[in-house]
C-alpha cells in the first residue's frame, strides 16, 4: 500500500518536481561510480589515485556541508536546487572532456559540490514543504525515488556505458538533469517553506548538547570508523571488477544493483522487527558485523574466477559471458544490501530519538552526515595505498578490519549507553 501512496504523490506537481531531483541526483551518482572504473582501466591508474576519486567528491562536501545547510535554511531554496542542477550539468560536460586522471580528481570534487547542493536542498524543501501528517510518507517516497534512480544508474547507465561509450551517456544524464530542472523552475514555488532566522540555524550549543547523548556518541563514533570501510568498498568494487576481471561495465551495473535490490527488498522488513523488538544498537552492531563479512568475501572474486565455468547470458542483442568472479561479487555486495538493510533503519531511527531529547532532530542528522564525512573522504585513498603496496586482497581486509572495530567500539559504548537509560542514569553525559 506504500508504495501505492508513493505513487500517487506524483500527483503532487512540487513532489513530482522534487522526486525528478531524487532521480536526476541519484543516476548521476551510479553511473559515474561504474565510470571510474572504466577510467581507472583506461589510465592504468594506482590505487592512490583511484583512492583520490573518493576522497576528491567527499573533501568538498567535508568542508560545505554545513554552512549549505545554513545558507539553504536562511535563503531561497529553490536558487539553490536550481544552481545544484546546472553545477551537475557542468559535470558532465567536465567528464565528457578529461584525459587524465588529474582531471577526472577535479571533475570529481566539482561533483561533490553539486551532489551537496542538490541532496541538501532538495531534502530541505521536501521536509518545509510536506504536510504535518505526512512528512514521513513524504520523505520516505522522496528516498524511495532517489533508491529507484540509483538502481536505475546501475542498470541502465551501466549499459549505455558499454554500449555507447562516455559522451553519449554523459549527454543522457545532461537531459535528465536538465529536465529536473524545467520541472522545478515550472512546479515548485518560489522560496518554498520560507526562510529562518539566522540565530536560529544550527547553533554551536545545540551541537554541543547533543555530543553530551552517551547512545549519540556511540553512533558518531562508529559511523566515524566505518565509513573508512565501507566507502572504499563503495570506490574500489567496481574498479577491482574491471581491471582485475576485465567485467563490462554493463555486468558492473548488475553486481551493483544487486546489492541495492537485497537492500530494498529487506529493508522494509527489518524496519519493522526494530519497531517491534526494539534495542536498534543491537541490529546496527548486527548489521555492520554481516558488512565486515560481505566486504572480507570480495577478494574471494579470485580464487572463483575460473573455478566456475561461464555463463552466457543475451540481453539488447548482445551476449555477456559472466564467470566465476561475476558471480562472487554479485554474492558479496548482495550480501552487503542485506547488511545495510540491518542496519540502515535502526540507525536512523537512533538518531532521531536523541535528537528529540533536544528538539533538535535536523542538528542531529548533521552529525550523522559529518560524521561519515572524514572516513569517506580518508578511507580511499587510505585502502587504495594498502593495495598498492601490497595486494587488493589486503586492501579489502584492511577495510573489513575498520569495519570490525568499529563494530566492537560501538557494541560496547551502545551496550553501556543503554543500560545507563534503562537505570534511570541521566541520558547527557559530561565525561
Amino acid at each position: 500500500m506504500a508504495r501505492f501512496n508513493s505513487v500517487r504523490l506524483l500527483g503532487n506537481k512540487e513532489f513530482a518536481a522534487l522526486a525528478g531531483t531524487a532521480f536526476a541526483r541519484s543516476q548521476a551518482y551510479s553511473t559515474i561510480l561504474i565510470a571510474l572504473a572504466l577510467y581507472a582501466d583506461l589510465y592504468g591508474t594506482s590505487g592512490f589515485v583511484e583512492g583520490l576519486f573518493g576522497t576528491a567528491f567527499a573533501l568538498v562536501q567535508l568542508f560545505i556541508v554545513l554552512p549549505l545547510g545554513r545558507k539553504v535554511d536562511t535563503g531561497n531554496a529553490k536558487r539553490y536546487l536550481l544552481a545544484g542542477f546546472l553545477i551537475n550539468v557542468a559535470v558532465f560536460v567536465g567528464f565528457a572532456l578529461v584525459d587524465s586522471p588529474v582531471h577526472i580528481v577535479l571533475v570529481r570534487m566539482l561533483q561533490g559540490i553539486g551532489a551537496s547542493v542538490l541532496w541538501i536542498t532538495g531534502a530541505t524543501i521536501i521536509g518545509q514543504i510536506s504536510p504535518d501528517d505526512g512528512q514521513g510518507l513524504w520523505l520516505g517516497s522522496y528516498n524511495q525515488f532517489a533508491s529507484f534512480s540509483s538502481l536505475a544508474g546501475d542498470l541502465v547507465g551501466g549499459y549505455l556505458l558499454y554500449a555507447h561509450g562516455f559522451t553519449l551517456t554523459y549527454v543522457a544524464l545532461s537531459a535528465v538533469t536538465l529536465g529536473a530542472f524545467v520541472l522545478v523552475v515550472l512546479a515548485l514555488r518560489d522560496n518554498p517553506g520560507g526562510q529562518k532566522d539566522p540565530d536560529d540555524a544550527g547553533g554551536v550549543e545545540t551541537f554541543r548538547s547533543l555530543l553530551g547523548l552517551p547512545m549519540l556518541r556511540a553512533l558518531v563514533g562508529f559511523r566515524f570508523t566505518f565509513s573508512f570501510g565501507k566507502m572504499a568498498v563503495i570506490i574500489f568494487l567496481p574498479i577491482y571488477a574491471r581491471t582485475t576481471f576485465g567485467i563490462s561495465a554493463f555486468a558492473i551495473g548488475w553486481i551493483m544493483a544487486g546489492g541495492k535490490l537485497t537492500k530494498a527488498v529487506t529493508q522494509g522488513f527489518v524496519g519493522n522487527l526494530t519497531d517491534r523488538y526494539g534495542r536498534e544498537h543491537y541490529f546496527v552492531a548486527v548489521g555492520a558485523l554481516l558488512y565486515a563479512v560481505g566486504t572480507a568475501a570480495i577478494p574471494l572474486a579470485g580464487v572463483f574466477e575460473g573455478k566456475i565455468s561461464p555463463v552466457e547470458v543475451s540481453l539488447f542483442g548482445d551476449t555477456q559471458a559472466l564467470g566465476g568472479a561475476f558471480f562472487a561479487l554479485f554474492g558479496a555486495y548482495s550480501l552487503l544490501g542485506v547488511a545495510d538493510s540491518i542496519r540502515l533503519p535502526a540507525s536512523m531511527s537512533l538518531f532521531v530519538d536523541e535528537g528529540e531529547t533536544y528538539d533538535s532532530v535536523a542538528s542531529a542528522m548533521s552529525l550523522r552526515s559529518i560524521s561519515w564525512k572524514v572516513g569517506q573522504v580518508a578511507g580511499p585513498v587510505l585502502v587504495g595505498t594498502t593495495m598498492d603496496f601490497f595486494s587488493t586482497a589486503v586492501g579489502f581486509l584492511l577495510a573489513a578490519g575498520f569495519i570490525l572495530f568499529a563494530t566492537a567500539g560501538f557494541v560496547v559504548s551502545a551496550t553501556r549507553a543503554h543500560r545507563r537509560r534503562l537505570s534511570g542514569g541521566p541520558a547527557p553525559s559530561d565525561d
